[in-house]
C-alpha cells in the first residue's frame, strides 16, 4: 500500500485541510511559529477528539496495514519465543520492537512514500492559501474600481470534497495588467503595489502565462532601479531561497536563472568605456549583502544544480573565477607589504572597530568585504572536484598560472600574515570575519573531504607554508607574525586533522612522494618534534611568558600524539626522545600540583584553588595523556614505562574514563586497545590491579551476571538466555579475554591460593580475579553453588572463561598446577549421574556437562588442527544429541586423537641432496650463507613434507653450528658451560616444569617422536638450559613476579627442539647452547632473555620481552600496511594483535598448527632470519583475513583467534608471500631487531 493514487491525495488533502479547520483557534492563537509547532506536535496530548480525526484514522490504518505485520513478527519473536536475552520487561520489549521495525525495509518504503505524498499535499494546500490570500486582498482594495477585471471564481462544485471547494485563479487579463502597471513610466507607489500583487500570484500560473516574458522584462527593470525600494538584496534573497524548490521546475529554468546571475556578476568596469571613475561591478554589491558567499554554497551544495554551476563556470563565466584569485592576491599582496621590521602587522579594519554604527563603506573596507566573498566562495568551490578541474588559472597580471596547490599556499600564509580581530564592524553578526578565521574554517573543511584532501592539502609545498612559523622559530629567524601563539595554535590545530588520516599522517612521516624524499626539506614530522621537544624545554624566547603557552604545548602535543599513536609514527619520533621530554615535563608538574589543596566540598571547589592551580592540575592531565596514548603500540608502551609514569597513567585513564561512562563519552575502541596492551605487560597489569580498574570490571560484571538491571521494571519473568554468554554480560567477557594474557595472570595469580570459604553471603561481591575464579570457574563446594542467584549461567560463564584462559599453554599449567582444575572437572563429571538401583548409571547432558567436557579435553590434549578432535559445545537434533563421549578419569577416550598419517616413502631429492652437500662442507664459499638460504627456500616451495624429522634436525644442526663459529654471525657471547652427567630428578623442576613435561612427552610419544623415559632426557636439557643462562642473568630487585629467578612460564621452545632431535638430550642441548650465540635465539627462544646481561638495566626491569616491544610491535605496523581491513577489525574490536602473537610466539605456535608447520616455522626462522618471525604472522592474519572480518562483526574476534587452530595454514604456501615482505621491510626490522640491547629503543 506503499503506492499513493490521485484519489488517494485529494483524500489526503481533504482530510489534512479538515485538521486543521478543527485546531485553527489554537494555532492562530499562538504567540510564535515555535509554539504553533509544540501544540501541534502535542495534539494527542491536549486533544480529545485528536483520534476521531479522519486524517489520524487514515494514517493509522495505513501504517497497520503497511508495517502490521513487521510488528507482529517482531513482537511475537520476542514474546512467544522468548529467544532474545536482551529483552526483559514491557518497556524494553516496546523498545526493541520499535527499534527493528524502524529498521524494516517495509517502514522505510512507508516513510519514503509518505513525505512524498504530504509534500505535494502541502505544497497544493499552501498554494490555494496563498491563491485566495491573494484574491481577498485584490476584492477589498478594487471591488468598487474593478468589478470586471477578470477575475473569475468557480462556486458551481458541492462542498464535500476538497477539490470542489471555490478557489481562485489569475487572469491572462489581470497578468497582462500588472504588466502595464510595472512598466517603468508608471509611478514608483504603482510599481510597489503591483510587486507586491505579484508576491502573493503562483509562481506556475506567472511562468506559464503568455504576458511572462514582458512581465519578467519590467520585473528585471523594477529590481535593479536604484531606488532603495526596489533593493537588489531581492536579487540576493532569492539566490539563498531557489534552490530549496528548483527541482520542481524544468532544468532550463534553472539553467536560465544561474546563467543570467553569473552574466551579471561577471559585468565589471572596461577602461575603453566612458564610465564613472566610481562604477562597482555587481558582484561589490552581492559580497556586502552575502559577505560568506551563503548563496554560492546553497547553489553547489546539490548536485543538481552543481553541475550547472560548475559548468557554466567553465564554459562562460570563469572569469568570475580569475577575479576572485586575484582579489585573495591582492589582499596578500596589500598584508605583506604591511610587514616591515618596525611593526608586525596592524588590523586592516582596526580604525572601523569601534561600536558605532556606520551607514557608508570606505573603499578598503569594500575591498575587504569583496575579499572575504573571494575567500569563502574559492573555500567551496575546492571541495568538488569538478571545481578543482577549473584550476590552474591564468590572471592577466601574472606571468604563471596559480594552481591548486598556489592557492592554498596562499591560504595557509594568510593564517599568519593577515591581521587578526574578534570583531568587524562590517557587520551586526558575531562571526569572525578574520581571514585567519575564515581560513581555518575552509582547511578544517578541506580535512574532513578525502578526495579534497588528497588533491588540496596533502602537498610538500602546502606543508612547507603551514609550518613556516615553526621553521622561523627553530631556526630563530626574526619572526613578523600578528598574534603568534594564536597562529601557532591554528597551525597544530590543522596539522593534527591532517595527521589523523592514513593519507595525511604518511604526507607527515615521509613527504608526498614517500619513495623520493626531498633532501632540502626533511619531512614535517621532524620538524614538529624537534619544536615539541623545545616548547617543552621553555627553549623558544619569543613565547616566554605567554599566559597561553600551555595551550600552545598542548596542540603541538597532541599532533605529536596523533603521529606516535601509530608504529610508523612512533618509529619515526624514536630518535628524538620525545617521551622523555614529556615523561620530565610531567614530573616537574607533578611536584607542583602535589602542593594544590583538594577542595573539601563541590561548593568549594571554584573557590578553594586559585586559577593558577587548576591551570596547573589541566597540565598535568594533559601530560598524563599524552604520556598514555603512547601505550596505543608495544614499542610505545615499552617507552612509557621507561618515563616512571605507568602507574600515574593508568591511574588517570581510570579516572577520566569513571567520568567518560557516566557523561556517555567513552571512546571505547581506542581506550580498549590501550587497555589491551597494558594489560599484555606485568607493570601494566599490575598498575591495572592498583587503579581499582580490575575491581571496577569485576564488579560490573557480578552486577550484570548475578543482579541483573535495577532500572528495568519486570513485568514479566526474565527469558532464559540462549546464548551460552548473555548478550549483557558479554562485553563484560571481552574485557576479561583482553585483560587476562599470561604476564597477567602470572601476576595478578602468582602464589594466590583459593579462598574456598565454609560460607559465601550473597551480598559478597568479588573485587578481584581470584574471586572470580573461586566464584564462577572452582564450584566445588554446595556453598560455592548456593551462593549464586543464576548458577548455571554463572557457571558456563566461568568455563567459557577458563576455556579461553587454558588457550595459552602456560596459563594452563598455572591453573592447573595451582588450582588442580582437571580434577576439580573430573569431579564434577563424575557427581553429574543418574542414579540407579544398582549405583551410578550414566552421565547426565546438560549444558554444563558439555562444556565442562570440551574444557576437559582441550587442556589436556595437545595437538594441532588435525592431531585432536575437540568436542562441540552443541546438542545435534535426532535421537543421539550428545555424540562425544564423557568421562570422569584419565585416560580420557581416544576417540579425541586423530591419527597420525603415515609418512610417505623417502625418495632421493636432488635439491635437498645439494642443501645438505654444502652444509656438510668444510670450506666455506663466498656468500654461502645465501645460498643455503636459497637453496632451503628452493627445497620448502617444491617439498615442503621432506623437511621434517631426523632430515630437519640435521640441517638445522649443521646450519647453527656453521653460524655459531662465524663471529659476525654470532649476536651474543656464549659463555662457557659444560652439561652435567648427573642423572637429573623431577623433583628439581617446578611443578609447572613438571607438568609442562608430562605434556611434551605426551605430545611426542602421539608423533612416535618420543621413547620411554624421555621425561628424564627433557628434563636435564630444562635443568641444563636453566644453569647455563643463568651465567648470563643479572640480579633484579623488583615486585614483579615475572622477575624472581627463574622464567615465568614454561619452555616451549626447547621443548619443540627437543621432540625435533627425537629425544636425543646430547644433541638437544648442544643445539641450544650454539642457538644462544645467534640473534634469532632472542625471538624464538624466550627464556634466552629472562632478566640477561645482555639486555639494558631498564628493559630488564620492564618485565616486557623483546618478543612483544620489537617482533610484535612490528607485527603491528606491518598489518596495517599490508592487511588494513584486518588492522581494522581488530581496533574495532577492542583487541589488540600484539597479544595473540605474543601468545602464538610463547609457545611455539603449539595447539594452533599441526607439528609439521611448527617444524618449519623453527625452520624458516633460523635458516632465513628472525624476522621471518613477523612474516609469519602477517602470513596468518592474511590467511584468516574472512574469518576475522566475519568474527568482527559477530563481536567475538578475541574469542576466535585464542580459540580456533589455524585450519588449513601451511608455512609452504606463503613462503612467496613471506619472501615479498622482505624484499620491502627486512633492513627496517633487522636494524630494530639488533637494537634490542641499546637502551630505550
Amino acid at each position: 500500500m506503499s503506492h499513493f493514487t490521485s484519489e488517494d491525495e485529494a483524500l489526503l488533502q481533504s482530510m489534512l485541510r479538515q485538521l486543521l479547520q478543527s485546531v485553527k483557534e489554537k494555532i492562530t492563537g499562538a504567540p510564535s511559529v515555535e509554539c504553533a509547532e509544540e501544540i501541534l506536535l502535542h495534539l494527542e496530548e491536549t486533544d480529545e477528539n485528536f483520534h476521531n480525526y479522519e486524517f489520524v484514522k487514515y494514517l493509522r490504518q495505513y501504517i497497520n496495514n503497511t508495517v502490521g505485520s513487521v510488528i507482529e513478527e517482531e513482537t511475537e519473536k520476542c514474546t512467544s519465543a522468548q529467544n532474545q536475552g536482551e529483552v526483559s520487561g514491557y518497556d524494553t520489549l516496546v523498545q526493541h520492537v520499535t527499534k527493528k521495525t524502524r529498521e524494516s525495509k517495509e517502514y522505510r518504503e512507508m516513510m519514503h512514500a509518505l513525505k512524498n505524498v504530504m509534500m505535494v499535499v502541502v505544497e497544493s494546500l499552501i498554494n490555494k492559501f496563498e491563491e485566495d490570500r491573494m484574491h481577498n486582498k485584490e476584492l477589498d482594495s478594487k471591488t468598487k474600481k474593478e468589478r470586471q477585471s477578470g477575475y473569475y471564481t468557480d462556486n458551481c462544485s458541492d462542498s464535500d470534497s476538497s477539490f470542489n471547494q471555490s478557489y481562485t485563479f489569475m487572469s491572462q487579463e489581470q497578468l497582462q495588467l500588472l504588466v502595464e502597471k510595472l512598466d517603468p513610466i508608471q509611478p514608483k507607489e504603482v510599481r510597489q503595489e503591483a510587486v507586491q500583487t505579484l508576491c502573493f500570484a503562483p509562481p506556475s500560473d506567472i511562468l506559464n502565462s503568455e504576458s511572462w516574458p514582458n512581465l519578467r522584462k519590467h520585473l528585471t527593470m523594477s529590481l535593479s532601479d536604484p531606488d532603495a525600494t526596489f533593493s537588489v538584496r531581492l536579487l540576493n534573497e532569492y539566490q539563498k531561497e531557489a534552490p530549496s524548490s528548483w527541482i520542481r521546475h524544468p532544468e532550463k529554468y534553472m539553467e536560465e536563472v544561474v546563467d543570467s546571475t553569473l552574466s551579471l556578476l561577471s559585468v565589471k568596469h572596461e577602461s575603453s568605456h566612458a564610465v564613472s571613475p566610481d562604477f562597482l561591478s555587481p558582484v561589490y554589491f552581492l559580497a556586502l549583502l552575502d559577505i560568506k558567499a551563503v548563496w554560492f554554497k546553497k547553489w553547489t551544495h546539490a548536485y543538481y544544480s552543481r553541475t550547472v554551476v560548475l559548468r557554466l563556470l567553465e564554459k562562460k563565466y570563469k572569469s568570475l573565477i580569475n577575479a576572485a584569485v586575484q582579489q585573495c592576491l591582492d589582499y596578500f599582496e596589500f598584508c605583506k607589504a604591511a610587514v616591515n621590521k618596525n611593526s608586525r602587522v596592524g588590523d586592516f579594519s582596526q580604525q572601523h572597530c569601534s561600536d558605532k554604527q556606520n551607514f557608508s563603506y570606505t573603499g578598503s573596507e569594500l575591498q575587504y568585504v569583496y575579499f572575504v566573498h573571494s575567500l569563502c566562495l574559492l573555500g567551496r568551490l575546492l571541495i568538488y572536484k569538478q571545481g578543482r578541474n577549473l584550476f590552474p588559472v591564468q590572471l592577466k597580471n601574472k606571468k604563471d598560472s596559480v594552481s591548486i596547490t598556489d592557492l592554498l599556499v596562499l591560504f595557509t600564509q594568510l593564517i599568519y600574515y593577515s591581521p587578526r580581530y574578534s570583531k568587524t564592524a562590517l557587520t551586526m553578526h558575531t562571526d569572525s570575519y578574520s581571514p585567519a578565521s575564515l581560513v581555518m574554517e575552509i582547511l578544517q573543511v578541506f580535512c574532513d573531504q578525502t578526495g579534497c584532501a588528497a588533491e588540496c592539502l596533502y602537498k610538500d609545498a602546502v606543508m612547507d607554508a603551514l609550518l613556516h612559523p615553526v621553521q622561523s622559530l627553530l631556526s630563530g629567524t626574526e619572526v613578523y607574525i600578528n598574534c603568534l601563539e594564536t597562529t601557532l595554535i591554528d597551525v597544530a590545530d590543522i596539522l593534527a586533522r591532517i595527521a589523523a588520516v592514513e593519507d595525511g599522517l604518511s604526507l607527515l612521516l615521509y613527504g608526498e612522494n614517500e619513495k623520493t624524499a626531498r633532501e632540502d626539506s626533511p619531512a614535517a614530522v621532524h620538524v614538529i618534534v624537534q619544536f615539541t621537544k623545545k616548547l617543552l624545554h621553555d627553549d623558544i624566547s619569543l613565547l616566554s611568558g605567554s599566559e597561553i603557552l600551555p595551550v600552545v604545548k598542548g596542540a603541538f602535543i597532541f599532533v605529536c600524539r596523533q603521529m606516535y599513536r601509530t608504529c610508523e609514527g612512533l618509529q619515526m619520533l624514536i630518535p628524538y626522545g620525545l617521551h622523555e621530554s614529556i615523561g620530565e615535563a610531567w614530573k616537574k608538574t607533578s611536584l607542583l600540583s602535589e602542593r594544590v589543596p583538594t577542595p573539601v566540598t563541590a561548593m568549594d571547589s571554584t573557590s578553594s584553588i586559585s586559577l593558577e592551580s587548576k591551570n596547573i592540575l589541566l597540565w598535568e592531565e594533559t601530560l598524563l595523556d599524552a604520556l598514555l596514548n603512547f601505550s596505543a603500540t608495544p614499542k610505545g608502551l615499552f617507552l612509557l614505562h621507561s618515563t616512571g609514569a605507568m602507574n600515574d597513567c593508568v591511574n588517570y585513564m581510570f579516572s577520566s574514563l569513571s567520568k567518560k561512562i557516566q557523561t556517555n563519552d567513552y571512546e571505547e575502541f581506542g581506550n580498549r586497545v590501550i587497555v589491551t596492551q597494558i594489560a599484555t605487560t606485568p607493570t601494566g597489569a599490575v598498575a591495572l590491579q592498583s587503579s581499582g580498574f580490575i575491581k571496577a570490571l569485576v564488579t560490573e560484571l557480578w552486577a550484570l551476571l548475578e543482579c541483573g538491571k535495577d532500572d528495568v521494571r519486570i513485568t514479566q519473568p526474565k527469558s532464559t538466555p540462549v546464548e551460552p554468554i548473555d548478550q549483557s554480560c558479554r562485553k563484560s567477557f571481552l574485557s576479561l579475554i583482553n585483560l587476562l594474557s599470561y604476564p597477567a595472570v602470572f601476576e595478578l595469580l602468582s602464589k594466590q591460593d583459593i579462598p574456598n570459604k565454609p560460607i559465601y553471603s550473597l551480598r559478597e561481591v568479588p573485587t578481584d580475579i581470584i574471586d572470580i575464579i573461586d566464584r564462577l570457574i572452582i564450584l566445588n563446594s554446595e556453598a560455592k553453588i548456593h551462593s549464586l542467584f543464576s548458577y548455571e549461567q554463572s557457571h558456563i560463564f566461568g568455563l567459557r572463561l577458563l576455556n579461553v584462559l587454558c588457550c595459552e599453554l602456560n596459563t594452563l599449567l598455572l591453573l592447573e598446577t595451582q588450582y588442580k582444575v582437571s580434577q576439580v572437572l573430573l569431579t564434577a563429571q563424575e557427581e553429574n549421574v543418574t542414579e540407579t538401583s544398582e549405583g551410578p548409571g550414566d552421565f547426565i547432558i546438560d549444558g554444563l556437562s558439555v562444556e565442562r567436557n570440551h574444557v576437559l579435553v582441550r587442556i589436556n590434549l595437545i595437538g594441532g588442527p588435525q592431531e585432536r578432535i575437540l568436542p562441540l559445545r552443541v546438542l545435534d537434533k535426532g535421537s543421539d544429541p550428545y555424540p562425544w563421549p564423557m568421562f570422569s578419569s584419565f585416560p580420557m577416550p581416544k576417540c579425541y586423537l586423530a591419527e597420525i598419517p603415515r609418512k610417505a616413502e623417502f625418495r632421493q631429492d636432488k635439491d635437498l641432496d645439494k642443501l645438505l652437500s654444502l652444509l656438510k662442507s668444510p670450506e666455506k664459499q663466498t656468500g654461502w650463507r645465501e645460498i643455503c638460504r636459497k637453496q632451503f627456500c628452493k627445497v620448502m616451495k617444491a617439498r615442503p613434507d621432506i623437511i621434517s624429522g631426523t632430515i630437519l634436525a640435521d640441517l638445522i644442526e649443521k646450519f647453527v653450528s656453521h653460524l655459531s663459529e662465524s663471529r659476525s654471525d654470532c649476536y651474543f657471547s656464549m659463555g662457557n658451560y659444560k652439561a652435567t652427567d648427573a642423572d637429573v630428578k623431577n623433583k628439581s623442576l617446578s611443578s609447572v616444569q613438571q607438568l609442562g613435561v608430562e605434556m611434551t612427552v605426551r605430545y611426542g610419544k602421539y608423533l612416535n617422536l618420543l621413547k620411554e623415559n624421555a621425561e628424564n632426557g627433557l628434563c636435564f636439557v630444562l635443568m641444563n638450559c636453566e644453569k647455563f643462562l643463568k651465567q648470563q642473568q643479572r640480579t633484579v630487585e623488583s615486585p614483579l613476579c615475572c622477575l624472581q629467578e627463574h622464567y615465568a612460564g614454561y619452555d616451549w621452545f626447547a621443548s619443540s627442539v627437543f621432540l625435533i632431535m627425537s629425544g636425543d638430550r646430547e644433541k638437544t642441548f648442544t643445539f641450544l647452547q650454539r642457538f644462544s650465540r645467534l640473534l634469532v635465539s632472542a625471538f624464538l627462544w624466550l627464556p634466552r632473555l629472562h632478566i640477561s646481561v645482555h639486555l639494558p638495566v631498564t628493559t630488564v626491569e620492564s618485565g616486557i620481552h623483546p618478543v612483544y616491544f620489537c617482533s610484535a610491535h612490528h607485527i603491528e605496523m606491518l598489518l596495517k600496511a599490508e592487511l588494513p581491513l584486518v588492522f581494522s577489525a581488530f581496533h574495532m574490536s577492542g583487541f589488540a594483535p600484539s597479544q595473540i602473537c605474543l601468545q602464538w610466539i610463547s609457545q611455539c605456535f603449539w595447539n594452533y598448527m599441526d607439528w609439521s608447520e611448527i617444524c618449519h616455522y623453527v625452520a624458516i626462522c633460523i635458516f632465513l632470519g628472525p624476522d621471518y618471525q613477523i612474516y609469519m604472522c602477517i602470513s596468518v592474519f592474511r590467511h584468516l583475513q574472512q574469518d576475522i572480518l566475519k568474527h568482527t562483526e559477530a563481536q567475538d574476534l578475541q574469542v576466535f583467534l585464542k580459540e580456533e587452530a589455524l585450519h588449513g595454514f601451511r608455512v609452504s604456501d606463503y613462503l612467496e608471500y613471506m619472501e615479498s615482505l622482505e624484499a620491502i621491510y627486512r633492513p627496517m626490522l633487522l636494524k630494530d631487531m639488533r637494537n634490542i640491547r641499546v637502551q630505550n629503543t
